[in-house]
């Protein structure tokens, strides 16, 4: 690991399809969300449209449904999905050996 990636746990203690989140000092938290096939995202948690907290939603597939009205949002690119216009900041992560680092630049710009 370098000083560029943060290592937040293991991958199990994040739920499959699921999310937790990681409080960033001074700045947005970001919420960390496994798939059903295991694979890992990581975003601001907040949905574009009025900032509800997306760690909250229902994972689906590769996206998340915003628990306040129901976006989707694509966990790849934060894109809001179908006619929704908007777009969520995204965090690079890294599985290395079980665990789930995230980047840290990408972490910090979200602050």
């Amino acid at each position: 690991m370098t000083p560029d990636w943060l290592d937040i746990g293991r991958l199990d203690e994040i739920p499959v399809r699921g999310a937790r989140t990681v409080p960033v000092a001074g700045g947005e938290e970001i919420a960390v969300f496994r798939t059903g096939d295991n694979r890992v995202f990581a975003l601001v948690n907040r949905c574009p449209h009025k900032k509800g907290p997306l760690s909250q939603g229902i994972v689906h597939g590769h996206s998340v449904a915003c628990p306040l009205h129901n976006w989707n949002i694509a966990l790849a690119t934060g894109e809001a999905q179908g006619e929704d216009k908007g777009c969520t900041p995204t965090v690079p992560v890294r599985i290395i050996s079980g665990r789930v680092l995230i980047g840290r630049a990408a972490a910090l710009a979200a602050a």
